[in-house]
This record gives C-alpha cells, structure tokens and sequence, in this order.
C-alpha cells in the first residue's frame, strides 16, 4: 500500500486552510444530507445489508443495468484489489502514470505486470495474451482523457482482453465517457465508479463495479459481507434519489481551472501540463515538489500533492485540483514567492 495519496492532511501539523491534493468536488451542499443521516442514525444499531442490496437496486435503475451487473464496495479502491483478487495471476496491462493501487492490487494478487504509457498512442499497444487493461479516464495524476469512441474501438479490437476502466472522475468533465450500459455490449468490459469524490463524502468510502454477471459473480466470491456501513449506504441513496440537491457546476469549476493554468504558465519556472478535467500536473524546472509542499504547507496552510511517487514522475512533479478563483489566486502568488527566494 503507498502511503503518499492526496489529502494527507492527517500526517501535517500545520492547518490545512487551502486544500489542492485531493481531487474532490469541495462545494457540495451537504446541509440536507446531514440531517437525513441525523434521522437514519439508528440504523448503525444494526448489521447493514450484506452486500448493500438496497443501494444495488437504486444503481442498477439509475444505470439502466440489472443487480447482477453490479458490485457495491467499500471505496472504489475496494473494487481494484477485489478484482485482482477474483482474477488472481492474470497477466494484466496498467497505463501510467496512473493511480497506484492498480499496481498494488495486481502486485499483491500475483498478476504479471506490463506498462504502457498514458503519452503513447492506442495503435502502439499491443494486448496480445494479456488478460486485464487498467486505465483509469479521465486519468489520475495528468487528467488526460480517452474519448469514448476510442475506447470502445479498443475494447472491440481486444475481445480477449478485460477493461477496467475507472471512471472515479466522470463527473469532473463534459466530454462523454463510457456509460453503465456499455457493458451489456461489450462483456469484457469492467467500469468502476466512484460516489464520494462528486458529492464531498470520501470518508464514507463508497464506489461500486459495473460489469458482465459472469464477472461480478466471481468478484461476488470475495466479497466480505457487511463490508459497506450503513451510513454509507443510507448517503448514498438519499444522494441517489435527490440529485438535484447535489449539482456539480463543472463548466465554472473548468473556468476557474482555465484561470489558475493561465496564472501559472506566466511563471517561467513552470510547466503546466494540459488537462481535460480540473486537476493538472506541473512540472518546477527548479527544486523539489517535497520543498514546495513543506513550504506552501508551513508558510501558508496549503497542501499540494506531490506527484513524485507515480510511476514515471520524478521528485520535479506536483498535482493540483482547482479550488474558487480567490483561493486559486492564493495558491499562485505562493508558488511565485517560493520561487523568488
């Protein structure tokens, strides 16, 4: 397991007072959901459902798929190891950079490990006898992002390989990703979604698996029960069945995210990486992302992600998710000051 994720707000001393590690959606109203949790806390008196059947169902309806094509897990990372561990000693293809846990679930679980670069072109990935393809889209560090259409031609093409697309962050763009639906089509196609990054609620850890049923059953093998908590569950459906409490303004987010690149490429010291989504990396052409950190951190309670520990980063690469333009514009005379020493 890496310790070294965004959010690491836990192992600081400093008050965090601008949070820029983590890639969650940090605007959400959650007023309306406390107090329904208020009235549901009874329920942590009693063992929840086994496997979480009665948010299943909202998802399934939600997604135009049936109960058997789905697997509710504690966090989508849950669903990484429970795949590699359903599928244990697989030869599998992870892109990087990439979120770690991939390669820490396939690790883990003895599968065969081979890499493909996030910069290459999909005509240059050669996925013959490999039976898994990781990629997580829009991509987690850089927020690069695959296109449906070239997605499914490459799911197409590769029949004998199984996808794992993780779309932890759909919410945070407007181009079309893949949809729930799409694995009635293609039943070597696996999709992990995320509900807490949209809706401000990754303590509650909840995510699930969209698959063919030949797939979830065997994941379903692994399963410990009354893995997902009540309160979890109960958020989850109350955000499910009230969505219009839970709108995510992503085309202002997009703006501010346009506003925050363009105050950084004016800094010579930077290079700004592009985005399709509003978390980006950067590249310092002097010093360290671990400096920078511990000073935006101490000087002025801001926590940055330093990128250094993916796969194919070096100790010059930090990530960043736009907040509001204000605190954007704090984060932006911060680096140029610790520039300037």
């Amino acid at each position: 397991m890496l310790f070294g994720h965004g959010d690491d707000h836990y192992n600081s001393k400093n008050e965090v007072k601008y949070n820029f590690s983590s890639n969650v959606w940090r605007g959400a109203n959650l007023d309306m959901l406390k107090a329904h949790l208020d009235l549901q806390f009874h329920k942590v008196t009693c063992y929840p459902d086994p496997d979480a059947s009665s948010l299943k169902r909202i998802l399934a309806r939600r997604n135009e798929v049936k109960e058997d094509n789905i697997v509710v897990t504690n966090g989508s990372i849950t669903a990484f190891y429970l795949l590699a561990q359903a599928f244990k000693g697989s030869k599998s293809t992870i892109f990087y950079p990439s979120f770690s846990e991939y390669n820490d679930a396939c690790s883990l679980h003895g599968h065969e490990i081979s890499y493909f670069s996030t910069s290459d072109d999909f005509s240059e990935l050669s996925l013959e006898g490999q039976d898994f393809c990781w990629i997580c889209n829009p991509n987690n560090p850089d927020g690069k992002l695959r296109s449906r259409t070239e997605l499914l031609a490459l799911i197409s093409a590769n029949k004998k390989t199984t996808f794992v697309i993780d779309q932890a962050y759909v919410a945070f763009t407007t181009e079309e990703l893949l949809k729930p639906a799409d694995v009635l089509v293609h039943k070597n196609l696996i999709i992990i979604q995320s509900i807490s990054k949209a809706y401000n609620i990754p303590g509650l850890r909840i995510g699930y698996i969209i698959a063919n049923p030949n797939i979830t059953a065997e994941v379903n093998k692994y399963i410990i029960p009354w893995s997902v908590n009540s309160l979890a569950i109960e958020a989850s459906k109350y955000i499910l069945i009230h969505p219009a409490q839970f709108t995510l303004p992503i085309r202002k987010w997009q703006r501010e995210t346009d506003e925050l690149i363009y105050q950084l490429n004016k800094v010579d010291e930077l290079e700004v990486m592009p985005t399709s989504t509003i978390f980006f990396l950067v590249r310092l052409k002097k010093g360290t992302a671990a400096d920078l950190k511990k000073y935006l951190l101490e000087q002025h309670g801001i926590l940055i992600r330093d990128a250094s520990n993916f796969r194919g980063l070096d100790e010059t690469y930090f990530r960043i998710t736009a907040q509001r333009s204000e605190e954007n514009q704090i984060l932006a005379d911060a680096i140029k000051e610790w520039l300037a020493q």
